[in-house]
């Protein structure tokens, strides 16, 4: 069941009202009703506008068992000390395409008293979500569009391999807010692009990321982060699986090329981890 306190953050997305809880349910006093779904996330689309780039089952299913097996816990360590740097112990903390929550559960373990609320579009995605953290909770949303959320309620948002919707993340923010963002670098497991078939990271992606941050941000700092990780042949299969290089593939194309490969081999993370300010009027 979501908080109370996520009532003080969340908005009817087909109108101005605040929402309450009601039989299993979110309402609005001009009757908008959002069901609570028995996993524990409230679904605020309408209709089926569901993104097409939502995590399928099985995409969450692969990452779940990456992620869970810690190939990527050097990067929830540093939003996690980043998170603790910018915002207060009690921090209402949005994150954008959560996925499965995994990163917004590590930055709620250094708040000890935040909220966090996850939005994405992916059913699968949500259910994990919604039990990543007890002090986690879950709304499906496209983050394209403008989101069910008060202006200037959340003292940090997470945008962490995710669309990134500028407006509305400054919107959201409060005056002292700031802004979490990681891309993979173009070094980013580099050793599976060719053997693999991996989708390379798009060299205008820096390029993308300004454009999309620009007029309403100002970067504040860049931290980098790269590592070696050691992955098996489940494991790269799994890395795949979660990707969208998982669209191109077969079960057997994948088989096949992971089974060419000598493991554990010897593949790199790169990440960057950059902090943003909203622009004010006058900056």
């Amino acid at each position: 069941m979501p908080s109370d306190r996520l009532l003080s953050v969340l908005t009817c997305p087909q109108c101005p009202a605040g929402l309450e809880h009601t039989r299993g349910a979110l309402r609005c006093a001009n009757r908008h009703t959002f069901d609570i779904a028995r996993h524990g996330y409230v679904s605020l689309l309408t209709g089926h506008r569901r993104a097409p780039s939502a995590d399928s089952p099985d995409m969450v299913r692969c990452r779940a068992s990456f992620l869970g097996a810690g190939h990527y816990d050097p990067l929830a360590r540093t939003l996690a000390r980043l998170a603790g740097e910018l915002a207060p112990p009690d921090a209402a903390v949005l994150d954008a395409g959560t996925g499965s929550g995994h990163y917004l559960a590590a930055v709620l373990d250094a708040l000890p008293a935040a909220l966090g609320l996850g939005l994405d579009s992916s059913v699968p995605a949500l259910r994990a979500a919604a039990r990543a953290h007890a002090r986690a909770e879950a709304a499906g949303w496209d983050v394209w569009q403008p989101w069910p959320v008060r202006t200037g309620c959340a003292d940090l948002v997470l945008n962490v391999f995710a669309p990134r919707n500028g407006p509305e993340f400054a919107r959201v923010l409060g005056p002292d807010g700031a802004l979490l963002v990681v891309t993979p670098t173009a070094r980013h497991l580099r050793e599976l692009h060719g053997p693999v078939g991996l989708l390379a990271v798009d060299p205008r992606k820096e390029e993308r990321l300004r454009r999309a941050l620009d007029a309403c941000f100002r970067l504040d700092r860049t931290e980098p982060l790269e590592y070696a990780m050691r992955l098996t042949a489940e494991d790269i299969t799994r890395l795949v699986g979660m990707s969208p290089t998982a669209h191109h593939l077969t079960a057997a194309e994948l088989r096949d090329r992971t089974g060419r490969l000598g493991t554990p081999l010897p593949v790199t993370a790169s990440f960057a981890v950059s902090v943003h300010r909203p622009l004010r009027p006058g900056q």
